[in-house]
């Protein structure tokens, strides 16, 4: 396949981040450890990792961190032909923090670059030639036309037969939850591919109940994978639901990321022809592997380090 058309295409905000070198917290802090993080890139450079080509694209400050995070990502083997760096818009910035315990982020986004994404940045040809589309819900709620910029993916994918693979990504701080389902709703409707967490169901259906949860998913055309189960991945198909218990892990250090990984390990095992059982269990290493070191995409497996776990292989220090 040809490098400028990627497998898997993705889109969405990249933020620089900034965290405190130790937990005394931003406001009594004065060194900072900088990265980025985004759930769309997170998610493409997990599947570069893996093996397979993933591009990405958003409208990042032509500044210094745009340009940090554009190098950053395409370092990571993905394809960002599609993205823009323009005059108009700063990189949006974010700060997070671990202060006994409590994790709090704050966010600096508003009007940002990504924000002004709009139906003119999809490119048919570039979504036509990919076998997967990924899209997430947070793309929809930076603003109206990042939202119909999504809206515009979609139907180029439906359009060329492309898969599409939603994440609602679920963030309250970005818009009410009205609004969210009024959009994420509809989008899941559309989907191939349902990746939600329980929790997040549990807000978008307005309901406690996990029964009604999964009658719900039950009536989608999309196969589901529900994250964040009782100690399980439950994969929903043709209303059948498959419970998949999570790798254990001796000690989690950052969860952060998880589930974008999660998201790559199933879409890679897709590619690689797993069935999706097989999928899913690949997905559920991927996270596992994630949660036990820092970082929004640091962490990311390998196809070898993934291998290795499922060869159970063990990992000498010379």
């Amino acid at each position: 396949m040809d490098r400028q058309f990627p497998e898997v295409v993705t889109f969405g905000e990249s933020m620089v981040l900034m965290t405190p070198m130790n937990t005394k917290g931003i406001e009594y802090n004065s060194e900072f450890i900088k990265s980025f993080g985004g759930a769309e890139s997170n998610f493409a450079i997990a599947l570069a990792r893996l093996g397979q080509k993933a591009g990405w694209f958003s409208r990042l400050g032509n500044d210094p961190f745009g340009r940090y995070i554009l190098k950053a990502i395409r370092g990571e083997g993905v394809d960002v032909s599609r993205a823009e760096l323009t005059d108009q818009a700063p990189t949006g910035f974010m700060l997070r923090e671990t202060v006994a315990g409590k994790t709090s982020v704050y966010y600096y986004r508003s009007g940002s670059a990504a924000s002004k994404l709009s139906p003119k940045q999809i490119e048919e040809e570039y979504i036509k030639k990919s076998k997967i589309l990924h899209i997430t819900g947070i793309t929809c709620a930076i603003s109206e036309s990042a939202r119909n910029a999504v809206y515009e993916a979609v139907q180029m994918a439906k359009k060329h037969g492309v898969k599409i693979c939603f994440d609602p990504n679920l963030r309250l701080k970005l818009w009410s939850l009205d609004e969210a389902r009024e959009t994420l709703l509809p989008l899941a409707e559309q989907a191939n591919y349902f990746l939600p967490g329980l929790d997040e169901l549990k807000l978008l259906y307005d309901t406690s109940n996990d029964d009604e949860v999964f009658s719900r998913l039950k009536e989608l055309k999309a196969v589901s994978i529900v994250k964040g189960g009782h100690n399980e991945t439950l994969l929903v198909e043709n209303g059948k639901v498959d419970s998949f218990s999570y790798m254990p892990v001796e000690k989690v250090i950052d969860p952060v990321g998880a589930g974008d990984g999660f998201c790559a390990g199933f879409v890679s095992g897709l590619l690689k022809g797993f069935s999706h059982q097989e999928s899913v269990q690949l997905a559920n290493i991927v996270g596992a592997l994630v949660i036990q070191s820092e970082g929004d995409w640091e962490g990311l497996p390998t196809w070898d380090e993934v291998q290795a776990i499922i060869n159970k292989e063990i990992h000498i220090e010379r």
